[in-house]
């Protein structure tokens, strides 16, 4: 079977590489080979937000990069929409796999629609319910042109059943687990990020803020950056600067305390050490929820609401949207508490082997 795979930013790259170890890992033990071609759109262009993840997880290296990030949304779905599609028509490959809800996502899976290519999507049927996210409208797009959806919920199956999917439905589980229990033992003996932060695991909380909903409102950034500087002042607060939100920090002329932590952004690796230490995540990721919840760090979304529900539900992961003062309250009702519940669905690390599974199926 020939597999392209599209990526261009963070979430991506970590999804892609437990999926790809699960590809290597096939065509050791079988005769039936996947051959994968990975396109890279450039959507995260940034050093630090690119090639070290392809580095430290392992990822094949892409076979073609197409540097097409920065521009308006649609100019950048557009310009990768052209070049994805290019690729297509030369390679012919069997099916097309995206991850998630970029742009990225939405330019891959329209290319292929147009061609007959099948798509399979990982993560289907996620729903903010919030049409002002691009990432809603990408995701629900993606979806509809999709042949396999994987879900990694059961909330994602309902979702899909509500807007009439029933066919290609998939309930696989979440593939970002399959990579936390594959790399964390490898973050562990290779990071060194506490140390030099001088930083001691529970003596920190570990923010990020990067959605254009918190950085493109002035009114909102400003209500996050001053709870942060408000809880910096009893507490470590390390926060990578995504560069979005540096721009932006800039232009609405706010700026962080001093004794707020401003680092460069981090590895996966590093990123998962620090939140495994951290007493608490503060964060407008999705991606993020989740990986606290896996480590069993209790998380504060910056956002007035998740795709992840479970993980509110379940007593892990508390919505304060941009109100300074659900921030700070937020903070205070998290500790130990009977009421925090497991997450069975997102599975037991095997998600990718579930992907592989029905890929193979399809292209039989």
């Amino acid at each position: 079977m020939r597999l392209t795979t599209i990526v261009g930013a963070r979430p991506q790259f970590i999804k892609a590489a437990a999926v790809s170890k699960a590809i290597v890992d096939h065509n050791a033990n079988n005769d039936n080979k996947i051959i994968e071609n990975i396109i890279h759109t450039g959507q995260h262009y940034d050093e630090r937000m690119s090639s070290i993840f392809f580095e430290e997880l392992k990822i094949p290296k892409p076979t073609k990069n197409l540097k097409l990030g920065g521009g308006t949304h649609g100019q950048m779905t557009g310009e990768m929409l052209k070049a994805i599609e290019e690729h297509l028509i030369d390679s012919s490959p069997d099916m097309l796999l995206v991850y998630g809800d970029t742009n990225s996502t939405l330019a891959g899976a329209l290319a292929a629609a147009k061609l007959h290519i099948p798509v399979a999507h990982v993560e289907a049927g996620l729903r903010s319910f919030n049409r002002q996210m691009p990432e809603e409208i990408n995701r629900v797009l993606t979806d509809h042109v999709s042949t396999l959806l994987f879900c990694p919920t059961t909330a994602s199956v309902t979702n899909l059943h509500k807007e009439g999917i029933t066919k290609g439905v998939h309930p696989v589980g979440d593939v970002m687990y399959d990579a936390t229990l594959a790399f964390t033992k490898q973050a562990e003996s290779q990071s060194k990020t506490l140390r030099s932060l001088n930083l001691s695991a529970s003596s920190f909380i570990f923010a990020t803020i990067h959605r254009a909903e918190n950085t493109d409102n002035n009114s909102r950034l400003a209500e996050i950056v001053s709870a942060i500087n408000e809880l910096s002042s009893n507490h470590t607060i390390v926060l990578p600067i995504h560069p979005r939100t540096d721009i932006a920090l800039t232009k609405h002329q706010l700026k962080f305390n001093k004794d707020v932590l401003i680092i460069p952004p981090t590895s996966y690796l590093d990123t998962q050490i620090l939140i495994k230490n951290a007493i608490a995540v503060l964060t407008d990721s999705g991606g993020m929820q989740k990986e606290a919840y896996f480590h069993k760090t209790e998380c504060i979304t910056l956002r007035d609401e998740t795709e992840w529900i479970e993980t509110v539900t379940a007593g892990w992961n508390q919505l304060a949207g941009a109100s300074k003062n659900r921030i700070l309250e937020s903070l205070k009702a998290t500790g130990p508490s009977k009421h925090k519940k497991t997450i069975d669905e997102y599975g037991t690390g095997n998600a990718s082997i579930k992907i592989l599974s029905h890929l193979l199926e399809h292209c039989d």
